[in-house]
């Protein structure tokens, strides 16, 4: 009889397990994702720690966001991309970019956007985020992986730092075909990016009509290139 007891105790726990875990994918899965892609070539050296400082603002203003989930992607180094789970706690991803240095070596915009494809095909992502200063791919090869994100409803923001006229047309062409947006910024003037990544967070979780509600310039500067609903 004890061995028959167990039995049934085991087979109720493993139901509980069963039950707990399709509750949190469902959970999971209802939550809107956010992916956050950093270039940390040796170009960003010099204004890293600044960025660092401003993109915790980013990840702090998820806290107030229910239901928003975000990774973390870096590039950098000899063919060295990297990511963090999905995560909602904004002081672990916080830690995890604050020990990140950057490393010679050349861009991977293709293969982040790749990758951001791979991810979205799994389970829909709202939108990336893309922060750098520079290309060193073929820009007809990102910007059609660019337009393949905007058929698939993918939309990219990327904030150029720095003044490279180059840079700014292609991150501006893949801001078009994707449906997203594209602005620059300069770290002399921090809240400009600050403002920037919370009206994508806010984007993210309630739409276009979230960006309408906001009164700032920097949602002003996603309304004027998002297509409306």
């Amino acid at each position: 009889m004890g061995g028959t007891l167990k039995t049934t105790n085991s087979s109720n726990e493993i139901s509980a397990f069963i039950k707990q875990h399709k509750t949190i994918s469902k959970v999971v899965k209802q939550q809107q994702r956010l992916l956050f892609v950093i270039d940390a070539t040796a170009s960003r050296q010099p204004t890293w720690d600044l960025a660092c400082s401003l993109t915790h603002s980013l990840l702090h203003a998820t806290d107030g966001l229910k239901g928003l989930t975000l990774k973390l992607c870096f590039y950098r180094g000899f063919e060295e991309f990297r990511q963090t789970d999905w995560l909602t706690d904004a002081d672990i991803l916080s830690r995890k970019m604050s020990s990140v240095r950057c490393a010679g070596g050349q861009t991977q915009i293709r293969k982040t956007l790749r990758y951001a494809l791979s991810e979205h095909q799994s389970n829909p992502i709202r939108g990336l985020i893309f922060i750098g200063d520079a290309i060193e791919e073929a820009p007809h090869e990102i910007i059609d992986l660019a337009g393949q994100c905007g058929l698939r409803k993918l939309p990219l923001f990327l904030f150029q730092e720095g003044l490279n006229p180059g840079v700014e047309d292609t991150f501006q062409h893949m801001a078009r075909v994707s449906s997203g947006a594209y602005a620059r910024f300069d770290l002399g003037a921090p809240g400009r990016l600050r403002d920037l990544l919370s009206a994508v967070a806010a984007y993210a979780q309630g739409g276009y009509t979230a960006l309408t509600q906001r009164r700032d310039d920097a949602a002003q500067t996603l309304l004027e290139q998002l297509p409306k609903p």
